[in-house]
């Protein structure tokens, strides 16, 4: 029986019962542990469920690594060799699945950051649609033709992320040209009456309507109304059709960039 364990590099008998029994308690501390921390997880209602899930099974995976290292020099096992191939498997190991390792740090970067959640409409690495799924390696998005897209993590935390459900309020900014026969104040007068049929547009913040600049061919000027976020398409869309009826009821004439060419007879 010596034999054998000098031949496996345990020095004695009573080093199987130490490791033994120290197995027993690392095992206890585990089931501890493990239980404990999920009770902390579930206690938080915020965090994602794949986020508390992908804590409690690392936690659990050192947790046995340790108690592999511990019940070894428990034995009498030289733990360095195995303590240094531990190291070495975890650095070709993540030099392997480097890509795979930046998208769930990133994926779990967005679910403590919540930059956006389902459901927002968002614009983010180029890709505009409204939140589906955020995982732990993609975030799924429905775009506004019906696409389901997938972006990997690592992708949406390296570029700017506009969130346009955030707020509760957005504003719409619309830019109207006219000729330069029309006066200003008819210009305006009859772009605010075109806002003021929109019930949906606010009056606090007031609606902004200025002249903008001066082209070739028209004169620009600039509206800006605001409305609820829910509203905000639709306030676009009628904006546009409401402000050409006000035009012709006024008599503005809409302009557009053309060329006048004079002939002079000699």
């Amino acid at each position: 029986m010596d034999q054998v364990l000098e031949a496996l590099g345990i020095s004695s008998a009573g080093a199987v019962f130490s490791a033994a029994l120290t197995m027993l308690v690392c095992l206890i501390a585990i089931k501890v542990v493990t239980n404990l921390l999920d009770k902390v997880l579930a206690r938080n209602a915020k965090m994602d469920s794949n986020l508390r899930h992908y804590i409690s099974s690392a936690a659990r995976t050192l947790m046995w690594v340790l108690t592999v290292i511990i019940v070894a020099n428990a034995l009498g096992i030289n733990t360095a060799s195995l303590v240094a191939l531990v190291s070495v498997a975890g650095v070709a190991l993540s030099l392997s699945v480097q890509n795979i390792m930046s998208n769930l740090f990133s994926g779990i970067t967005l679910l403590l950051t919540k930059p956006f959640a389902a459901g927002d409409f968002v614009e983010v690495a180029g890709k505009t649609g409204t939140i589906k799924t955020v995982g732990l390696f993609y975030t799924q998005l429905d775009t506004l033709d019906n696409v389901a897209v997938s972006i990997p993590n690592s992708d949406v935390t390296g570029s700017a992320v506009n969130n346009f459900s955030r707020e509760p309020l957005r504003r719409v900014d619309r830019v109207f040209s006219a000729s330069y026969q029309d006066a200003t104040e008819d210009v305006k007068a009859a772009i605010l009456d075109a806002v003021a049929k929109d019930e949906r547009i606010l009056a606090d913040p007031a609606p902004f309507v200025r002249l903008l600049e001066y082209k070739n061919s028209t004169v620009d000027y600039v509206v800006r109304v605001w409305c609820k976020n829910a509203d905000y398409w639709n306030v676009y869309f009628d904006l546009n059709e409401n402000v050409r009826e006000s035009f012709a009821a006024r008599g503005v004439e809409f302009s557009y960039e053309h060329v006048n060419v004079h002939i002079v007879e000699k």
